[in-house]
């Protein structure tokens, strides 16, 4: 068995929590599009017609667009059981929030145009708009919990994970900011798909938004870098837990100002990720403001890479801090699967992985080309 695994756990530990930052920076650039265009509807689209369009620039993609959050669940489920286990009943209501948030947005997409009544198709489009704004603010406030850290424990007898906070404590000030963060960063993704591939006057829009909605998270994200810089953040020498089987109580964890910013110190490379976020946001908006539709996508979704990359340099190598008894943090070293799981999943992941990704690059590919009433009427598969 020893000579099939060719990789130390420690590597294989940290090729996951690579895996898993890809994974949710896929989701954030992908299914956070399609969250976006439900938010930015009511800004740029005033006729039935032209609501239609903005269901019809995600009708495509958007059900394969959530392989990935799928993904990302399956992944913290199979790598870190424990992460798994404590963030979804640490945020059991936020979670039951975001479900039902995931569950009508479909709904949404699929029953909307099934009647013609004008109050029917509104409360729908209302429906869809809320669903979109209340999925993007859940996981910002998630992120802010994770860097303020959550309320949690581990029973002494047991070692059962125990969470001690309750649903309105997710809501603290920072926490808040990066849900503004991820709504207006996602709104501004979807304004960026609507200007490419939407036409006439909901392009018009949309680029006339993109601008607004690209420098204010532009504000948002430096705003929350400089709290980060002021706040207290987790530090530990994290080799003592590494090389060992996973033990989330085996170590010695320390509350530090500024200690966020403890990996951009010891590595200044890593300052790369919050300039392509800030880089990204100003040139995406920019182009997106000139018509150049594609160019800015590609800029917008380098931003949202850049933004979830500097999240995850600075909390490195946590992956949920306790703010209630800062040595039970789970990090990625003292919380994971065995090795041998681990390794499997590298496997089967080399397999489908590529599959998903050539099966994303051929709809976009098929699907290409902008969305008008023309090309609505002329399909029998619009929305």
């Amino acid at each position: 068995m020893d000579n099939l695994i060719l990789l130390d756990y420690d590597t294989l530990r940290i090729i996951w929590w690579l895996l898993l930052g890809v994974l949710l920076a896929a989701f954030a650039i992908m299914d956070g599009a399609d969250l976006g265009v439900a938010m930015v509807l009511p800004l740029v689209a005033r006729s039935d017609d032209e609501r239609r369009t903005l269901y019809n620039v995600i009708g495509p993609v958007w059900e394969g667009n959530q392989v990935w959050l799928i993904v990302a669940g399956g992944v913290a489920f199979a790598a870190w059981p424990l992460l798994y286990a404590m963030a979804f009943s640490g945020f059991y209501l936020a979670m039951m929030l975001l479900l039902v948030a995931l569950i009508v947005r479909p709904v949404a997409i699929k029953y909307r145009s099934k009647l013609s009544s004008t109050r029917w198709r509104r409360n729908w489009d209302a429906i869809w708009t809320a669903s979109g704004l209340v999925c993007a603010l859940v996981f910002g406030v998630a992120i802010g919990n994770v860097m303020l850290g959550v309320p949690f424990g581990f029973d002494p007898t047991t070692l059962r994970p125990m969470y001690h906070g309750n649903f309105f404590g997710l809501f603290q000030p920072f926490a808040v900011l990066c849900g503004l963060l991820s709504v207006l960063m996602l709104a501004f993704q979807g304004a960026v798909v609507v200007a490419w591939k939407g036409s006439d006057h909901v392009a018009r829009r949309a680029r006339a938004w993109a601008m607004p909605l690209g420098l204010l998270s532009i504000l948002a994200f430096a705003a929350g870098g400089w709290w980060i810089s002021a706040m207290n953040g987790y530090s530990m020498p994290w080799p003592e837990v590494a090389h060992a089987m996973s033990n989330p109580i085996g170590k010695t964890v320390e509350m530090v100002e500024g200690g966020w910013l403890a990996n951009y110190r010891t590595w200044p490379a890593l300052w790369a990720a919050p300039i392509v976020g800030f880089a990204g946001l100003l040139l995406g908006a920019l182009l997106a403001g000139r018509g150049r539709g594609l160019l800015a996508l590609l800029f917008s979704s380098l931003a949202l890479g850049g933004i979830i990359l500097t999240f995850g340099f600075a909390v490195f190598p946590f992956l949920l801090p306790s703010s209630l008894n800062p040595g039970s943090s789970l990090t990625l070293f003292d919380a994971s699967a065995s090795h041998l799981t681990l390794w499997i999943m590298l496997l089967v992941t080399l397999v489908f992985l590529p599959i998903i990704v050539l099966y994303t690059s051929w709809v976009y590919s098929v699907m290409r080309g902008k969305v008008s009433v023309a090309s609505m009427n002329d399909s029998s598969h619009s929305y």
